[in-house]
């Protein structure tokens, strides 16, 4: 493209945008108004776009400029573009205006820098939601040219960063004219792995599923003619992405990840959305799907679980795109929970259910950067633990509740014998001397107690002729004695399965965990371990006989006190609900502490004010204690 000379216009233009950055708030100021004055001048919008064009400037001043150029140039779009907009301002630019500053950007759409390429594309598709189609038939030609122009790598990235942009925006009007023009388009840069590199190609499936989910929304009333449109092109683009799942998953490329990724999601479009995607269809997916899932557990392991290389780095591309390895492992879990869901799909896998559920207890296991997180902030221990924050310990636990819900009896059987395996090989890891262990023993607590409720009732409804109360108790009295300082997570999720499962455990296993629960609370141990000891006691407190806490109870109520003025968020609400199990236990104990107890849940209640959760909770606190001290009072 040739260069756009720069005028002393331009230049003014120039030095205010880079002035509008400046860290001196009066200059800054200065140049936010000049910028906002001259915005109400003809021909602002093109002198926007002539820099945002001009690859004279330096580097470092065109990016600079350009950061603020973008994001004027959308306010200018939105303000002065179209006139009886909501959003409208006077005065409207020009018929004339508006061509040339549509031209001067798509110009620019090969700009070799991605970040001002993505703020370009930006712009342009701001434009597109007013002027697309009528206003500017020669968009999509000047786009398909330009991503298939093999010359100009710059260009294709231009193009499809364009195109993933505005087909956020597509409705149901121009999706089938546009499918079928562009999709050929697409096909050709993904399946040409020796021209494009999966960067590019991962753009394109960007593009493929933006269009197949807007196909999907439009499938509920237009099915017959989405399958249609569709039907033609599933075999082919399936073969693709057989090819690109069939090869192992790849440590540390995360192009390769961010490609499967994309996969995974058009695929997902294709089995919820299309009648024509069948099973014959799907069975050329099958084998590559599993050699994608089972070679991504020992890149996972690796990188994520034991730590030894950071999947949290460059984590984003230059278009903001995430591409780390959890984001990829969590698509593949939503993926399988899809197939698993799917009346129509699950019998395929089922005969490969067992190997399925024992693969996805192993990514269960706590990866190093959530021990360095949960180690300092207890508060998000409870969160994950909530289910309140994604990852791929939620994702993997919610296909294990897919395989619990639809595959019945055999589901449930496979969940226990994969559980009863991966028990096996953490002991014989214990054994050999692994000082990993735990993470698998933990994983598969974790596993259980995620499925408690559902694991119960197939025992009693006889789906199931295997004891849950007897396996877990194996599990647990294998590592009573463990150290706790040493293996806090292990310790924390004992407490929490014996809670989840209380009801088909011995009263000699519930006993001595309530005793140790009690004692926990007290003592200088991990934040996580002290989370497992509250919801142990939440559970247990209110079967306790009396005489087995009564010795202890003083010494409880006085450390959950104490635990309360360290408390914060999600761990406030778990103490204080303790807080009450223990009250309503401790009886005659409860009467007595009520002097220290009720000024200090006053005073929570004052400072969480603001905060309705943690009100009841205190509010909760304090009818608890008033129905004991009047329960005492009777009795005297």
């Amino acid at each position: 493209m040739a260069n756009v000379a720069v005028d002393k216009d331009q230049q003014w233009l120039t030095n205010c945008l880079s002035a509008s950055l400046d860290p001196n708030q009066e200059v800054r100021s200065f140049a936010e108004a000049s910028l906002d004055q001259a915005s109400l001048q003809p021909g602002f919008g093109r002198g926007l776009s002539q820099v945002a064009a001009n690859r004279d400037l330096p580097f470092g001043l065109r990016q600079i400029s350009f950061s603020e150029t973008a994001l004027i140039l959308k306010q200018f779009i939105r303000k002065h573009w179209q006139e009886g907009d909501e959003s409208f301002q006077s005065p409207a630019v020009s018929s004339d205006e508006k061509a040339v500053i549509r031209g001067l950007l798509l110009s620019t759409l090969d700009d070799p820098n991605r970040k001002l390429c993505t703020a370009i594309s930006m712009a342009i598709a701001a434009i597109a939601v007013y002027d697309w189609p009528e206003s500017w038939p020669d968009l999509l030609p000047f786009l398909l040219k330009l991503i298939g122009d093999q010359t100009s790598m710059n260009g294709v990235h231009g193009g499809l960063r364009c195109l993933a942009l505005l087909s956020g925006d597509l409705d149901d009007t121009m999706i089938p004219t546009l499918v079928p023009v562009l999709f050929p388009c697409l096909y050709t840069i993904v399946s040409s792995s020796q021209t494009y590199n999966k960067y590019l190609r991962t753009k394109a499936l960007s593009v493929v599923y933006a269009c197949t989910s807007m196909l999907g929304a439009m499938s509920g009333v237009y099915q017959v003619e989405t399958n249609v449109l569709m039907e033609p092109m599933l075999k082919p683009w399936l073969d693709q992405f057989s090819f690109i799942l069939e090869h192992p998953v790849q440590p540390e490329d995360t192009d390769d990840w961010s490609i499967r990724m994309e996969v995974l999601k058009c695929l997902n479009q294709f089995v919820q959305n299309f009648p024509s995607f069948n099973e014959s269809l799907f069975m050329v997916i099958v084998g590559p799907l599993w050699q994608t899932f089972v070679s991504s557990l020992s890149v996972y392991t690796r990188s994520s679980i034991e730590g030894t290389e950071d999947p949290y780095e460059g984590s984003y591309d230059s278009d903001g795109a995430e591409k780390s390895l959890d984001s990829f492992v969590i698509q593949l879990f939503e993926f399988l929970l899809t197939i698993v869901g799917s009346t129509k799909f699950v019998q395929v896998v089922a005969n490969n259910i067992a190997d399925l559920v024992y693969y996805t207890i192993a990514f269960l296991q706590v990866t190093e950067q959530q021990v360095h997180t949960w180690s300092m902030d207890a508060n998000q221990f409870v969160a994950d633990e909530d289910d309140v924050t994604y990852s791929c310990r939620v994702s993997g636990a919610l296909l294990l509740e897919e395989v619990a819900t639809c595959c019945g009896g055999d589901g449930i059987d496979a969940i226990i014998n994969a559980a009863s395996k991966r028990f096996s090989e953490s002991q014989q890891e214990k054994a050999a001397g692994s000082v990993v262990w735990w993470r698998m023993k933990e994983a598969t607590l974790f596993a259980l107690a995620s499925l408690s409720e559902q694991l119960l009732e197939a025992e009693v409804s006889g789906l199931t002729k295997v004891s849950i109360g007897n396996l877990l108790e194996q599990m647990i009295t294998e590592d009573m004695g463990i150290g706790v300082h040493e293996y806090p997570f292990l310790y924390a999720r004992m407490f929490i399965s014996v809670a989840k499962f209380s009801s088909v455990m011995s009263g000699g296993i519930l006993e001595h965990f309530l005793l140790a629960a009690m004692k926990t609370i007290g003592m200088d141990v991990p934040p996580a371990v002290k989370v497992g000891a509250c919801r142990a006691l939440s559970q247990l407190l209110p079967e306790a006989k009396k005489n087995t806490i009564e010795p202890q109870m003083m010494g409880l109520l006085s450390s959950l006190t104490d635990l309360l003025h360290r408390a914060s968020d999600e761990t406030l609400h778990l103490v204080l609900e303790t807080l009450q199990a223990a009250i309503k236990a401790g009886h005659e104990s409860s009467a007595s502490a009520e002097p220290i107890i009720s000024p200090i849940i006053l005073n929570m209640w004052v400072l969480h004010i603001s905060d309705p959760f943690i009100c009841i909770d205190a509010i909760e606190v304090l009818e608890v204690v008033m129905q004991m001290l009047l329960t005492v009072y009777n009795k005297q």
